[in-house]
């Protein structure tokens, strides 16, 4: 049982975190949706950080740019595996829950600003750039045009990727295309990796140099939970993106 220990208001909503006295795992609710659960070392739970820190531990990347930070599982897992993540939110409250309840460490690499903004004043090149920022369960409007996938990329080493988590409702839901067709405007190769007829699910959106990418395994388990992870795991497969239902006829 996920009880609340912490409550507060922030500018996107209420933010509580919850804890299970029996496990330690803790949750983070924003506006009544989940964003991170982790157990008590601070792994996460989820099996679609899992999925993603899959992805990467296949390549190379070091330099690891997160948009979105919440309880900053996956920035915790990707520095303990010798990666370089850096965070960035607009809520300042995010950097200090996710120090204080999810082990984030104390010197991650934490920027406070919108993704965009940040995108538009770096100088730097990224390895990888993970798009896991939501209102509710929809990535906010400027994160998912074709203007802002522009700016990803300038700032995306050679051979680079991106990455964006996808609230999925079901199997009709047409999200995830919708997102992966506005990345085929900025790059030759995109693959969607979906759960086919599990409701709600989370998709993972990417492109860049993604082509060799084999479904993740998990890697780095918590110490509760680790079945479901499995299971979910085994049920993601890449498949190719659809055209949106509004595009045929055209």
């Amino acid at each position: 049982m996920m009880e609340p220990i912490d409550v507060l208001q922030s500018e996107l909503g209420p933010i509580t975190i919850r804890r299970n006295a029996e496990t330690g795992a803790v949750l983070y609710e924003l506006d009544g949706w989940g964003q991170s659960t982790a157990d008590s070392g601070g792994i996460s739970q989820a099996s679609y950080i899992h999925a993603i820190f899959g992805l990467l531990s296949q390549t190379k990347a070091r330099d690891i740019l997160i948009i979105g930070c919440a309880g900053g599982t996956l920035a915790t897992m990707l520095a303990r595996a010798g990666r370089c993540p850096t965070l960035v939110d607009c809520d300042p409250h995010a950097f200090i829950l996710a120090r204080q309840y999810f082990n984030l460490a104390e010197d991650a690499a934490c920027h406070l600003a919108d993704g965009a903004a940040f995108l538009r004043a770096d100088t730097g090149l990224h390895d990888a750039v993970v798009l896991d920022a939501f209102v509710g369960d929809q990535i906010p409007p400027h994160l998912q045009t074709p203007e802002f996938f522009a700016l990803v990329r300038e700032r995306l080493a050679p051979g680079g990727m991106v990455l964006a988590n996808v609230h999925v409702k079901h199997d009709f839901d047409d999200y995830a295309d919708r997102l992966a067709k506005t990345m085929k405007g900025t790059w030759p190769e995109v693959r969607v990796l979906d759960a086919i007829g599990r409701c709600p699910r989370n998709a993972i959106v990417m492109a860049g140099g993604v082509a060799r990418l084999r479904p993740p395994k998990l890697s780095m388990p918590p110490n509760t939970g680790t079945g479901g992870i499995k299971a979910e795991l085994e049920q993601l497969k890449f498949r190719a993106w659809k055209a949106s239902r509004w595009d045929f006829g055209r």
